[in-house]
């Protein structure tokens, strides 16, 4: 069967990154394990996911680079699944995405929040732009582009883009 993937989809970033964490336990894994949780039995238990999804969800994870199996007993041999700094990085995306479900309900029917470990204080998690401040979600002030990687279908693609919605500032000079 043919691949139903465009050559530009190899290469983009998000295409890549959602190979990494598209798969649904694995953003659940990886929210425990920002919450401390590192052996086995304790996502098991928190998840309630068969033996054999854990098994496989925390060797790709491992062979992804995000968490590193390392040994806490000897015998008999046991291991614990800790966070990588790749794997801390993605932090941020995971508390996006909550923030996005909770944004899209009422403050009494959200079963988790971010807050302030020290105030208690609710957090109001935007992604902004490092250098400006400005919240990243004005499509229109903030579009993608072609960068220096970029093969030629995806140089087409967004030189494409341009020419269908032309923004005021080139997109290749961003």
């Amino acid at each position: 069967m043919a691949s139903r993937i465009r050559l530009e989809d190899r290469e983009c970033p998000l295409s890549t990154t959602v190979q990494h964490v598209g798969e649904w336990w694995t953003l659940l894994i990886l929210h425990d394990a920002f919450d401390g949780y590192t052996r086995f039995d304790q996502f098991q238990q928190s998840l309630n996911i068969s033996t054999s999804m854990l098994t496989t969800r925390l060797k790709t994870l491992v062979a992804d680079g995000l968490l590193e199996r390392r040994p806490y007993q000897t015998n008999p041999v046991r291991h614990e699944y800790v966070l990588t700094e790749r794997g801390r990085s993605l932090r941020p995306v995971v508390v996006a995405l909550a923030a996005w479900g909770n944004q899209h309900l009422a403050p009494e029917e959200r079963a988790m929040i971010l807050v302030d470990a020290r105030t208690g204080e609710e957090a109001e998690p935007v992604v902004v732009d490092a250098r400006t401040g400005r919240s990243l979600d004005d499509s229109e002030m903030y579009v993608f582009t072609a960068g220096p990687a970029a093969s030629e279908a995806m140089r087409a693609r967004y030189a494409e883009l341009e020419r269908q919605f032309p923004v005021p500032h080139s997109r290749a000079s961003e």
